[in-house]
């Protein structure tokens, strides 16, 4: 993982941290999602506790786009590079020794375009990254590796199974 980005407010500008706690349930400590506050907060299915992007797909996004994009205008918490994030949907996935579960692709909104005075929405479309839920405590780092794991070793982590798993939201995102 390359970089963690998080916003203390709805609508607030996105700020660079070198680590962050995650909690279970909640998401990235000091982000406006944990905190209850985020625009999309009052729509729990979402489950947007920590969203992810790829480095490459932000650059792809820019160059179409024509503007100077920093991973942080994109509002996503956690950006990576060369890790497959919708194959990630409807598993489980470490960020170092923190699990996650991917809950649903994250496709943008106008809201961003709105924040950011950029027109973003066509250019992201299927570039916009994933939505995840934390299901372990600890510190995300800078540089932690993202892997997925299987379900025994989720399991093993303290992840719910059987009926209590989570299940993935489909987003049909357009061609």
């Amino acid at each position: 993982m390359r970089e963690i980005w998080t916003a203390p407010v709805a609508a607030a500008p996105m700020v660079r941290r070198d680590s962050v706690p995650a909690v279970p349930g909640v998401g990235l400590a000091g982000d406006r999602y944990a905190a209850g506050g985020g625009t999309w907060a009052r729509y729990p299915l979402q489950v947007k506790q920590v969203t992810l992007i790829d480095a490459d797909d932000v650059a792809a996004v820019a160059a179409e786009a024509g503007v100077d994009l920093s991973p942080g205008w994109t509002r996503r918490n956690l950006v990576t590079r060369g890790v497959d994030l919708p194959a990630l949907v409807g598993r489980w996935f470490l960020v170092g020794d923190v699990l996650l579960f991917g809950t649903k692709r994250c496709p943008p909104c106008a809201h961003l375009e709105r924040l950011t005075g950029v027109r973003l929405v066509r250019a992201m479309a299927s570039r916009g990254g994933i939505n995840a839920a934390v299901f372990g405590a600890g510190e995300v780092t800078g540089g932690a590796a993202v892997r997925a794991v299987d379900d025994a070793e989720a399991a093993r982590r303290g992840a719910p199974t059987g009926a209590d798993r989570p299940v993935p939201r489909t987003v049909v995102l357009p061609d």
